[in-house]
């Protein structure tokens, strides 16, 4: 399986990250571990998480993600030298602690650590901008991180071109440890969030695209085609706003192209992502032994010219 560079780091990736977000949450610690194992048995190697995951839960506070991770790692000692661990600080986790300041990062770190049951993280993400810190200090204090061994590389999630060319200047001016990682939002609804000036900017400065919400909160799996659909559906609300012109032409290009491969519309979205020009890896979600096949598949899907462009054109 072929690996893809993040950045300019040392760390390299197979062609898909699985999504921890619903670890803990949407699937229990015994199913988490499953599906872990059998990801990485497949030669797949990137796991993300985050702090935050899944504080949005009643009755969470956050952590509970990691703390699966950190339960399976524990449980299978020789797998934590066969992935590479992305997770992020900045979110609200209550109490005042958010956002990007040394002293925050330095809490975060050790609290993911802990949790992750893990020495070093391989790739630490600002996970949101924080515009009441300057660049420099949220640099200095991950530079700490990188020389105490803590953290191996750096990413950011959801800056823009502006933000992003702010961090790297920061970065080169003052001699500091640089983000070689992006995470920004990118399916075939959302476009515009990675593609122009972001993307733009990391093929020239050779950063790393990691992107998430590859269908589009579940819309691209084309379960979805009428608000009669959303009916009792726990992602109604964000689903919503896709049920329209543009989502149904997507949605008849999905089915075009998947029929054409014998494949799902979902697995066609994640291979489209997959083949796009600039992009290291998106990250999906499976919370079942089936919809992990399925991504199996998405990521050994081999899409014809013809087939991307019948996608670029329904989603442009």
């Amino acid at each position: 399986m072929q690996s893809h560079p993040l950045g300019r780091s040392d760390l390299s990736i197979a062609p898909l990250v699985f999504g921890g977000n619903v670890f803990g949450w949407t699937a229990d610690e015994r199913t988490s571990h499953d599906l872990l194992d059998r990801f990485v048995d497949r030669g797949f190697n990137a796991v993300d998480t985050a702090d935050v995951y899944s504080r949005w839960v009643e009755g969470h506070e956050g952590g509970e993600s990691e703390t699966v991770i950190g339960s399976w790692l524990k449980a299978n000692k020789g797998k934590r030298e066969r992935i590479v661990l992305f997770t992020k600080v900045g979110s609200d986790m209550g109490q005042g602690r958010k956002g990007l300041s040394g002293q925050r990062i330095a809490e975060a770190v050790d609290a993911s650590l802990t949790r992750l049951k893990t020495d070093f993280i391989d790739l630490y993400f600002s996970h949101f901008p924080d515009p009441s810190v300057a660049h420099d200090e949220t640099l200095r204090a991950y530079e700490k991180l990188i020389k105490a061994g803590k953290v191996r590389a750096l990413g950011a999630s959801n800056y823009d071109a502006e933000l992003l060319s702010g961090a790297l200047s920061a970065s080169a001016e003052q001699d500091l440890p640089r983000y070689e990682v992006i995470q920004p939002e990118y399916n075939l609804h959302n476009r515009k969030d990675l593609e122009g000036p972001l993307l733009d900017l990391a093929r020239k400065e050779e950063i790393g695209v990691v992107t998430y919400f590859s269908l589009a909160s579940g819309f691209l799996s084309g379960k979805y085609r009428s608000k009669e659909d959303l009916q009792g559906a726990s992602r109604a609300g964000m689903v919503e706003k896709y049920l329209d012109e543009r989502g149904m032409r997507i949605l008849d290009a999905l089915d075009e192209v998947s029929k054409a491969h014998g494949a799902e519309p979902a697995e066609v979205a994640i291979a489209w992502i997959i083949a796009r020009d600039g992009v290291t890896a998106p990250i999906a979600s499976a919370t079942s032994r089936d919809q992990l096949e399925s991504l199996f598949k998405a990521a050994e899907l081999q899409l014809t010219p013809e087939d991307m462009t019948r996608l670029d054109e329904a989603s442009a």
